[in-house]
This record gives structure tokens, sequence and C-alpha cells, in this order.
């Protein structure tokens, strides 16, 4: 027997009976409607997934968002893009995060209240480069990262402090025989 369709109909003719089964509905239940929508798929891109090896079992998935505009819609879209991903490949993964790289608070979403137990639980992960220290003290990788959001008038410094770091770190002069 399917019960969806004995849940829609009750819904349909008490849209406030679901309100019944939660501890706090909301002061104005009386005036939601029940509808039954098909959700269209729009296309997703996700800025990157890192998968885990596939000989170590269903591991963890994690996808990174790199976002250096203000987009107010930004976690719904992380958010819906990261669980369907996730939905689609359940056999292959334990579990999910997503790690959002801003250059700064101020680029971040300003309502981000509908999506406290996210990023209050652990699963979503905010970086703001400009947060992480001095470019002197950072790994090599993560300074790089960091130049990104360095003024314009201190990038050219800061890329060449960078670039001899990196020279001195992974450039091995011949062994003399």
């Amino acid at each position: 027997m399917r019960r969806d369709s004995i849940f829609y109909k009750l819904f349909q003719q008490y849209p406030t009976l679901l309100f019944e089964l939660l501890t706090n509905p909301p002061t104005n239940a009386s005036t939601y409607r029940f509808d039954s929508v098909a959700v269209k798929e729009p296309k997703f891109e996700i800025d990157g997934v890192f998968i885990p090896p596939e000989n170590a079992g269903a591991g963890v998935v994690y996808f990174c968002e790199v976002q250096f505009q203000k987009d107010e819609r930004l976690y719904e879209r992380v958010l819906a893009e990261s669980s369907l991903y996730f939905y689609r490949n359940r056999d292959r993964f334990s579990d999910w995060q997503a790690v959002i790289i801003y250059p700064s608070r101020s680029i971040e979403q300003s309502d981000i209240n509908p999506h406290r137990s996210f990023l209050n639980g652990g699963q979503l992960h905010r970086v703001y480069l400009d947060e992480l220290g001095d470019i002197r003290t950072l790994p090599v990788w993560v300074a790089l990262m960091v130049l990104t959001t360095v003024q314009e008038e201190e990038a050219p410094e800061a890329a060449r402090y960078l670039l001899t770091r990196i020279v001195r770190k992974y450039h091995h002069p011949p062994v003399a025989p």
C-alpha cells in the first residue's frame, strides 16, 4: 500500500496537520497551504570535488567552492549541489564535507541563519584567507592562496618573497662530484 497518497490527501485537506507534529510550529501555521511540487534539476557545477581513493573503501568526499564575490544564495547552491552529488553517489562515500574559501568575511552571504546547522555542525567549513596570517609564516602553498588577497601595491613584493621561498625549498643545486 502506498502511504504517500494517504499523506498527500491528509495534508491536502488539513495543511496544519504537519505542524501538529512539531514541538515549535510557526505562529502562522494555519495560513500555510500544502502543495506537491516537482523540482527540476538545474545544471550544477561544483568548483572542486575531492574524491577519496577507491581502494580505501567508502570515504568522505570533500566539496570546495572558491568565492571571491558576494552571492546571497551561495549556501543554498552549495548545499543543494553537494547534497545532490552525494545522493547520486551515496554508495561510493560514507560522508561529505564542504569547504568554502573566501578572501574575507565581507564576501560571505549575509543571511546565514537558515544554514546554521551545517555551519555550526562541522560539515560546512569556511576559510577566510585574510585571517590565515602573514604570508611569511604560512606554508608556501597556503601563502600562495593568501597572495590573491594582498593589496595591489603590496603584491609584487609579496610575490617575490614567495618565489624566493619556493626556489629555495624546491630547487636542489647539483651535487659536486
